[in-house]
């Protein structure tokens, strides 16, 4: 690896280089609830101290896909604190910004905003726990770059084709090709990658005189056959990938020998699991670049809480623990606080010489106690650690290594076949669908959809909370097993349908991408249908609310007509208005009933309901109505109602008027939006 003069000048880029920040991390947590703040804003301090040019995040800055107020907030605020001010920006943007950031309402850097005055740019990728979801397909990091906080790059939409195009940066007679690509499925990535349908586009001119750093959020280390990217699959024209998601800290460039160019792995600013990797010292890096060299500065973090971790195997220790002793388990338990005692001596020595460190650490001890013995109680353990560990819940993790000789028992047993991850690595429930459905008997094998299909939609359904996911999935593959069937013009037996649809499964199951295509076809109708269930609701609110507003109380004995309450909110303004916006109906969200392959071959009946004179109407009628009518109601009932509520209306408008009061329509409502609900490595 070349390296370049520390010494600043006008062709040197400095570039602070961080990953995994993960805000908003157990934020309700009375101990370690403003870690991920805290380390946030050391951030940010080095980058203003270090008077980098820019700031370059590896994905995941948000821990939740639906971050909370408080954490966007206090992104916001460290943000603004830390990014705005008048030192000018020392570099310039050569490439298309409106190909940067096509998707963005405001395609340019926000550097170069007339509105906005930015000091040190933010450019980030998304991660998969930040990644754009919902039918609008918005992430958290699309509220910061709106906001010209935050230059959010390197999204792709497409399952087709990726084309990756480069941010084209240059000062002094350096320049830099900044590609980035944010969190994609790894299987549907490893196959587009397989199939050649991801292409990183080069700068027309002078192609070999760039430094192409290229940022990517994707499994580096192998969780399953194509559950990560291999670093065999990247351009070997590379100079430096920063790469995220992985929490273990390896920021010193290493350099993959086959393809030539050097891998940064700077790991996460915050513990997010007990397992070994995340014990490893937290660092940031200081990247120099000039001209086709390079040089990464490892800085360390001295606001992270200190963790310390250490594996006990009680087999190991015959001399002290013997599993027929009656009183093994006291001593065991002896033996742990013992080791938990020292790593503490440990964790407080650490701390002496770092004042900015939390004072409270985090300790794991992982007990294996194969062999014949017994766990002890892990909550009076912890009772002991309550004011000292920030953790004392999790102090102690009891495992048993699984013994080679397993019982050949016909029985599916589910825990058998399903292994459990080691602590610490990521066992996605995409995953888990999958192999379930491999290894369970016949009878419960799916028979009309995928493992792959249903495995996407109940991840969705479990990170993303699309709770039509399942559901809109299983109704899109029998609209189209019924239409394949019928085209085929299968006789209406079951043998020959089982048949066809097993031969049609089949056929999708080897078509990965007509799959895909499908799943994701599922998964809009999905997002569209909770959308408009959302507008509904929203819209039916409104309308009782303004109804509730507008009832009013007249005394009986004076035999005076009822007239319209003022209330707090805006009311209708003419008659027409007013009797049209009372007399709105809304059609219920259809909800098909239930079919069978069979109900595919049956001729479709005439509606005679629609010609009779009793014929009901599916329009709900929310004015005036009961809480316990019925949401059908005759047609003729239907007029009644709603002749009753126009002459509500006008009269109600009526007095309104005599008393000259004009208020404005509620059409033009601009804050009515839908309640927003609320994903880990």
């Amino acid at each position: 690896m070349s390296t370049v003069n520390t010494q600043d000048d006008e062709d040197t880029f400095k570039i602070l280089v961080a990953t995994d920040i993960h805000l908003g991390y157990l934020e309700k947590d009375p101990v370690r609830g403003n870690d991920t703040f805290v380390t946030f804003n050391e951030i940010l301090d080095h980058a203003q101290k270090n008077e980098v040019d820019f700031v370059l995040l590896g994905g995941d800055l948000f821990h939740d896909n639906k971050p909370s107020r408080k954490t966007v907030h206090s992104c916001l605020e460290s943000l603004r604190k830390y990014c705005m001010g008048d030192r000018p920006v020392q570099f310039e943007i050569l490439s298309d910004q409106a190909v940067n950031f096509h998707y963005s309402k405001f395609p340019w850097v926000n550097y170069q905003d007339e509105n906005l005055n930015i000091s040190i740019p933010v450019f980030s990728i998304h991660g998969n726990h930040d990644d754009p979801t919902g039918a609008d397909a918005l992430c958290a990091l699309d509220i910061l770059s709106c906001a010209g906080l935050l230059n959010h790059f390197g999204r792709s939409t497409s399952v087709e084709k990726i084309d990756i195009s480069p941010i084209l940066l240059r000062k002094g007679r350096t320049r830099i090709a900044l590609y980035g690509l944010g969190a994609i499925p790894d299987e549907r990535l490893y196959r587009m990658f397989v199939n050649k349908q991801v292409t990183m586009l080069r700068p027309k001119e002078d192609e070999d005189s760039w430094f192409n750093l290229f940022v990517i959020h994707q499994n580096r280390s192998k969780h399953g056959a194509t559950n990560y990217i291999p670093e065999q699959f990247l351009d070997d024209f590379i100079n430096l990938v920063v790469w995220g998601h992985e929490h273990e800290c390896k920021i010193a460039p290493f350099q993959n020998e086959q393809q030539r160019f050097y891998v940064s792995q700077p790991g996460s600013s915050v513990v997010t699991s007990l397992s070994p990797g995340e014990a490893v010292k937290k660092h940031i890096g200081l990247l120099h670049v000039k001209g086709k060299s390079m040089k990464m500065q490892k800085i360390a973090l001295e606001t992270v809480r200190t963790f310390h971790i250490e594996d006990i195997v009680l087999a190991d220790h015959p001399d002290l623990f013997n599993p027929d002793n009656p009183n093994v388990t006291q001593a065991i338990q002896a033996f742990c606080m013992e080791k938990v005692e020292l790593m503490l001596d440990n964790a407080e020595r650490e701390r002496l010489g770092n004042p900015r460190q939390p004072e409270k650490p985090l300790i794991r001890l992982r007990v294996d106690y194969a062999g014949g013995f017994e766990p002890f109680s892990v909550h009076r353990f912890s009772q002991k650690y309550m004011h000292r560990v920030a953790n004392p819940k999790d102090i102690i993790h009891f495992f048993r290594h699984r013994e080679q000789k397993e019982k050949n028992d016909i029985d599916l047993n589910f825990g058998k076949w399903v292994s459990r991850p080691a602590e610490g690595t990521t066992l996605r429930v995409e995953d888990l669908v999958k192999q379930y459905f491999q290894t369970a008997e016949k009878k419960v094998q799916l028979s009309l959809l995928t493992e792959r299909g249903m495995g996407e939609a109940v991840q969705e359904f479990v990170d993303k909370e699309e709770k039509d996911a399942i559901e809109e999935l299983v109704k899109f593959q029998l609209e189209k097993t019924q239409k394949f069937l019928r085209e085929r013009r299968t006789d209406a037996e079951e043998e020959k349908i089982d048949e066809e649809v097993r031969k049609f499964r089949e056929t999708r199951k080897k078509n990965t991408e007509e799959e895909d295509k499908e799943v994701r076809e599922a998964m809009t109708r999905a997002r569209a249908h909770r959308s408009e269930d959302a507008v509904l609701a929203a819209a039916s609110s409104d309308e009782d609310s303004m109804d509730m507003e507008m009832v009013g109380i007249s005394d009986p004995s004076e035999g005076l007509p009822a007239t319209l309450s003022r209330g707090r909110g805006r009311a209708r303004g003419s008659t027409n208005q007013e009797s049209a916006s009372s007399s709105r109906t809304y059609k219920p969200v259809s909800v098909p009933a239930k079919h069978t392959i069979i109900d595919a071959f049956k001729p479709l009946k005439p509606n005679s309901s629609l010609n009779s004179s009793q014929a009901y109407s599916e329009d709900i009628i929310d004015v005036d109505s009961d809480p316990e009518d019925t949401s059908f109601v005759p047609s003729s009932k239907v007029n009644q109602r709603l002749s009753t509520t126009s002459s509500l209306s006008k009269r109600g408008s009526q007095s309104q008027t005599s008393r000259g009061v004009d208020f404005e329509s509620d059409e033009d409502d601009a804050f009515m939006s839908p309640a927003i609900s609320r994903r880990t490595k």
